[in-house]
């Protein structure tokens, strides 16, 4: 009887230490690193020098929805679709951010370490969705960007 319980207990040992090591292996990999690989571009996509897109921004700082055509790297001029952006696009064009400045704050926020730096990209690569929170703690520190009716325009 010492023979069969000891071959039960050694078979059960092998199965529970095999289960442990799947999971410390599953352990091993970062949900956020893996879903922010998937959520990269397959495709690295460059911004043109000039295009036009529709933003909407729900910021503390910038909210409402804008028509921005962005020559030479720079947003040239900037309308507003709604109550709050029409306010807003009274002040200098330079703060509605290109496409390419909010790719970069994204990257920021990533290098930095914010808790929530997520983007969603369309099939040639351009972002469609920004959603940042840099301390998951504070409030009114999240932004979301929706990046719509992106064109690129000659020169």
């Amino acid at each position: 009887m010492t023979a069969g319980r000891s071959r039960t207990r050694s078979v059960a040992t092998a199965a529970l230490l095999g289960a442990l090591a799947c999971a410390t292996a599953a352990c091993g990999s970062s949900p956020s690193a893996e879903s922010a690989e998937t959520n990269e571009p397959k495709s690295a996509w460059e911004e043109p020098a000039s295009y036009s897109y529709t933003l909407t921004s729900i910021t503390q700082v910038l909210a409402g929805t804008f028509r921005v055509q962005v020559r030479h790297g720079r947003a040239a001029e900037v309308v507003g679709l709604d109550e709050d952006s029409r306010r807003q696009a009274q002040d200098p064009p330079g703060e509605v951010p290109t496409i390419g400045a909010l790719l970069k704050t994204l990257h920021r926020a990533r290098s930095q370490d914010a808790d929530t730096a997520e983007a969603d990209y369309a099939a040639d690569g351009h972002p469609v969705r920004i959603f940042l929170d840099w301390d998951k703690n504070s409030i009114d520190d999240e932004a979301l960007y929706t990046i719509s009716s992106y064109e690129p325009t000659p020169g």
